[in-house]
């Protein structure tokens, strides 16, 4: 089936989803996104099935209005049925009545044909696919049909309820198996929050059975679920950004997220700050819980390595034209030289003028804060600090520079390698002479020059830009100087600061960025973002998302 999508703010020719089964409307509160889904629906007037979860399963007065919707079928059997009797307060009650009305039908139907034929089967109601489906969710319920309702009960229950007592996630899941029964032939089903009241570890399966219990079908989920809207298989993801009372007009993409993982690109589309690419994971780096603190007008996002911090910044920044938003990554240093971090920094990554993520506590600026903070003498906690670190230094000197020389051969043997050649024999003629070429013993002496004059001079930043060594917080006794007991309460100490979003958290921040050596006083461009705004921005969709 081919779907014209509504008008664009810009003028633009609407978009066509040509074939479509699965269209997944994403955007935040506020963009647009209700208002788009509804506009789609007036498209196909006697097509249109509308599921919301969230409304059916409260009592309400009013009444889904849309042809063969559960409303009005409910309605209409009513009127003519002497067995649906008595107020159903909502539509989840109305789609109960709706499953025992058809039933009993069946059922009379059957005993019927048993009287004029002896092979007549027991038929298989909706309500027999519906428990049935409900049961593969819910393995541990029973379903018991007794003087026309239906009752409940679970392992740990002797005694059967009602309907109305189950959980919101198993009222949601009857009501979608079931109502989805009752689309009229070729619907197109609207899906209103598919994701409510669903726990993410059946809500893909759910929906998966549900497209598969109606092929004929085509559905169009509106979500601001992360997970859910990148679930769907062979899916058509329209992100709506903005809508246009005056114009009656949105804003809106086609998404295309090929160029790198789902849940990576939902995320940031999720924000219009500026993003900022990281390494580690959400849970357990220090990365995820430190930078958010530090920089606080990007959005942050976790990718993993530093290969696919560059990788994803890459990409994202090669499609600026569609998302209008300035991105950045940011790396450990790592051995790098200044040559590697020149590279970097123009292709938008942040690299720190300290060796790794542990060394930034040890920055002046967020020791001597975090001194100030706890009521201790600044200077005399900072100078205690500086003479261990050059002292774990100096006796780590050889050590030190051993790993920095490793790094800069790997890297040159890398690049020198990377070259054509004609023969196995002309790589290993090459390949005997890098030794000479690279000069490891030469690095090494220089690198040993160039710590002895660091240690010697007392140089503490240039140390930090050096140091490789993750014990430095601890053997630094920083932690106890500031007046607390160890490494984690340090770093919690300075992570509380920045989320008390003072005067010292200003400091910390400033002393990082610097680190990284942006102005403290510009912020980020995003000037490019031309886009007419109302609402809420499709704002950190995660939630995943």
């Amino acid at each position: 089936m081919n779907i014209i999508l509504p008008k664009k703010i810009s003028g633009e020719k609407p978009d066509i989803i040509n074939n479509a089964r699965r269209v997944t409307v994403i955007g935040a509160n506020g963009a647009g996104k209700t208002r788009f889904s509804a506009r789609l629906m007036e498209m196909f007037p006697h097509r249109a099935y509308k599921l919301s979860a969230l409304r059916a399963i409260f009592p309400t007065t009013s009444t889904n209005k849309l042809e063969g919707s559960i409303d009005m079928l409910y309605e209409e059997k009513s009127t003519m049925s002497h067995i649906i009797r008595g107020a159903a307060e909502s539509e989840f009650e109305r789609l109960i009545y709706l499953l025992m009305h058809d039933e009993f039908i069946d059922m009379l139907t059957y005993k019927a044909n048993l009287k004029t034929t002896e092979k007549a089967e027991m038929p298989r109601t909706r309500l027999d696919d519906v428990l049935h489906r409900w049961m593969e969710v819910f393995p541990q319920n029973r379903v018991l049909r007794f003087d026309g309702k239906l009752l409940f009960s679970n392992d740990s229950d002797d005694e059967p309820y009602s309907s109305q007592l189950l959980s919101n996630g198993e009222k949601a899941v009857l009501y979608y198996i079931g109502a989805v029964l009752y689309a009229m032939p070729d619907a197109v089903i609207f899906v209103d929050s598919p994701e409510i009241f669903l726990h993410h570890s059946i809500m893909q399966t759910l929906w998966n059975v549900i497209e598969e219990m109606r092929p004929d079908c085509t559905f169009i989920y509106n979500t601001h679920d992360i997970e859910f809207a990148s679930s769907r298989i062979d899916n058509v993801c329209v992100w709506v950004r903005n809508f246009d009372n005056t114009k009656d007009a949105w804003d809106y993409r086609i998404v295309s997220n090929s160029t790198f993982p789902d849940e990576i690109y939902f995320d940031i589309l999720g924000s219009r700050k500026p993003v900022l690419f990281i390494e580690g994971d959400e849970l357990h780096s220090i990365d995820s819980k430190l930078y958010p603190l530090i920089f606080t007008e990007y959005t942050v996002k976790p990718v993993g390595s530093c290969n696919k911090v560059i990788e994803v910044t890459r990409a994202f920044n090669d499609m600026q034209a569609f998302h209008h938003l300035d991105s950045h990554g940011l790396v450990d240093r790592d051995r790098r030289n200044e040559h590697e971090v020149a590279y970097l920094r123009q292709k938008k990554i942040f690299v720190p003028n300290v060796a790794e993520i542990e060394n930034l506590p040890m920055l002046e600026g967020v020791v001597r804060t975090v001194a100030r903070h706890y009521s201790r003498d600044e200077n005399r906690v900072f100078d205690k600090v500086k003479r261990a670190v050059i002292n774990m230094f100096r006796s780590m000197l050889k050590q030190q520079a051993l790993m920095h020389v490793r790094h800069s051969v790997k890297s040159n043997v890398e690049m020198r390698i990377d070259r054509r050649f004609q023969s196995i024999s002309a790589l290993e003629d090459h390949m005997s002479d890098l030794v000479y070429e690279i000069n490891p013993r030469g690095m090494y002496d220089e690198f040993c020059r160039q710590f002895h004059e660091y240690e010697q001079r007392g140089d503490y930043a240039a140390i930090l830009k050096v140091f490789n060594e993750k014990t430095i917080i601890n053997n630094s006794n920083v932690a106890p100087l500031c007046g607390l007991h160890n490494k984690d309460q340090y770093i919690k100490a300075i992570l509380t600061i920045l989320k008390e979003d003072g005067q010292d958290a200003e400091s910390i921040r400033k002393a990082v960025k610097e680190c990284f050596e942006i102005d403290t006083e510009t912020k980020p461009d995003n000037s490019t973002d031309k886009t007419p705004q109302t609402g809420n921005r499709l704002a950190q969709l995660t939630q995943k998302n």
